[in-house]
């Protein structure tokens, strides 16, 4: 099970992380953090677990992973946040986890639109924000955060793309020390937005996102929408240039397509 101690041992961040639960095995670390968000726990407390028997991921997809190998957690927000704030947490959420894993791992994962991160182009993490409003706004948001980090084995349906930062590194990765590095990027990223109005995290997001001028498929709800990826909307979106003109997408499952660099789509933007 993760050591709390050994997290908070040296932990830079004031806000999240001083109050952590762990858990050997729940059913979902975004359950009990509504349940705690609901009763008044403070603002930046961490529910992980080292195994999850509900875990879900976007779309109300199950997430899996190997007891004791890997991070799975939540954490309490309560940003106060516009709609339009409440869309860009999931970005400011990606950036604080890739950069948190490039500093103590060395990696350097990717973010792709909207909620995956990957190494070497399969996915080794994701992201799943709920939030729950009351009649005067916004109450509080959950962050769900999972990371492979020491897996190596992965079940035949998703072993082709998946992977793990083990797998990345050859080595074991220590969670409680990247659990703590983790709550530090996040925290400085997190107040910093919050005087800007998360204005910033785009641009930031977007230098780790190298999908971006590249041919994607988004799909949603059966229908597919093909298009260049161009950038992020103010408001999180992602901007696609396709045939009949810009069109800003909200939701759908992305895949890059290869393209060749003959291919005239692989030309530099304008």
């Amino acid at each position: 099970m993760i050591d709390v101690a050994a997290v908070q041992k040296g932990l830079k961040a004031k806000i999240f992380g001083k109050k952590i639960y762990a858990f050997e095995s729940i059913d979902s670390t975004n359950n009990c953090a509504r349940t705690l968000a609901g009763d008044m726990t403070p603002e930046g407390t961490v529910i992980v677990a080292d195994y999850q028997t509900a875990g879900r991921g976007r779309l109300g997809r199950p997430w899996t992973a190997n007891p004791g190998e890997n991070l799975t957690f939540s954490l309490v927000l309560r940003p106060g946040a516009t709609a339009e704030g409440l869309n860009l947490l999931p970005l400011l959420t990606a950036v604080a986890v890739t950069q948190a894993v490039t500093q103590f791992s060395k990696l350097k994962p990717e973010c792709k639109w909207p909620n995956d991160l990957l190494l070497d182009g399969k996915k080794v993490g994701g992201i799943l924000l709920e939030s729950t409003q009351q009649q005067n706004g916004l109450d509080f948001v959950i962050a769900g955060i999972g990371i492979n980090v020491n897996q190596l084995n992965f079940p035949q349906d998703i072993a082709d793309r998946a992977t793990s930062l083990r797998c990345a590194a050859g080595r074991t990765i220590e969670r409680e020390g990247l659990l703590r590095c983790i709550l530090e990027h996040f925290e400085q990223l997190y107040i910093a937005g919050r005087h800007d109005e998360l204005r910033s995290i785009p641009q930031i997001w977007l230098s780790h996102a190298p999908m971006i001028g590249r041919l994607v498929d988004v799909t949603s709800n059966g229908s597919v929408l093909t298009g260049r990826a161009m950038g992020i909307a103010p408001d999180g979106g992602l901007i696609l240039a396709t045939p009949a003109g810009n069109r800003t997408v909200y939701a759908g499952d992305v895949s890059v397509r290869f393209i060749h660099p003959s291919d005239p789509a692989h030309a530099p933007r304008n």
